[in-house]
Order: C-alpha cells, then structure tokens, then sequence
C-alpha cells in the first residue's frame, strides 16, 4: 500500500479554533497541513482528519508525547500517530521558541 493521503497537525499562534487547513496535491499523494492555537483543538482536527480518510498523522514536535498519546486516543487509534522529535543539540534552541 502505498501513501496517497496523510496529515499533519502543527501548533501556531492566531489559528482558526477549527484549524487552518492548507491541502499540497501532487496527483500521487495528498497532504492536508492543518494550523491550530492550542494543543486541545488537535483533537477535533484528527478525528476529522481520519474522517476524510488520511492514513496517517503526524503531529509537530511543539505537541510532544503526552499530547501524541491524546490525540491516538481520540481517534481510538484508527491510523499511525507520529511526532516529530528534536534531539539534544536542539533543546535549548526549540526552549526558547515555546516558552
């Protein structure tokens, strides 16, 4: 099977509470990018996400684990749930950005 449809959710400031989606096509595979302000409205964007048949999602690395595992719960762990992750040479720096 190959990946023709996946999400991705990222945290950022002003985002519509519903999120702000923005769809890259290339005619093979397609990928909704999906804005939102606060870590909780991932939830409701995932479950919709699932609903329109993406394959998997990955979420950006501003959601970390404990988030990960809440949004793998909303959507009763219909499709892989991934995050991105940032190694010890970028702890200081990813710090500075959300705190």
């Amino acid at each position: 099977m190959a990946l023709t449809h996946w999400g991705f959710i990222y945290t950022a400031a002003g985002s519509a509470a519903d999120g702000d989606v923005n769809v890259v096509d290339t005619g093979e595979c397609r990928t909704v990018l999906v804005g939102v302000e606060k870590p909780e409205q991932a939830l409701a964007v995932a479950r919709r996400l699932v609903g329109e048949g993406v394959q998997l999602i990955e979420l950006c690395g501003g959601f970390g684990p404990v988030w990960a595992g809440r949004v793998i719960e909303a959507i009763d762990g219909a499709v892989p749930v991934g995050t991105v992750g940032y190694g010890p040479e970028a702890v200081d720096q990813v710090h500075a950005i959300f705190s």
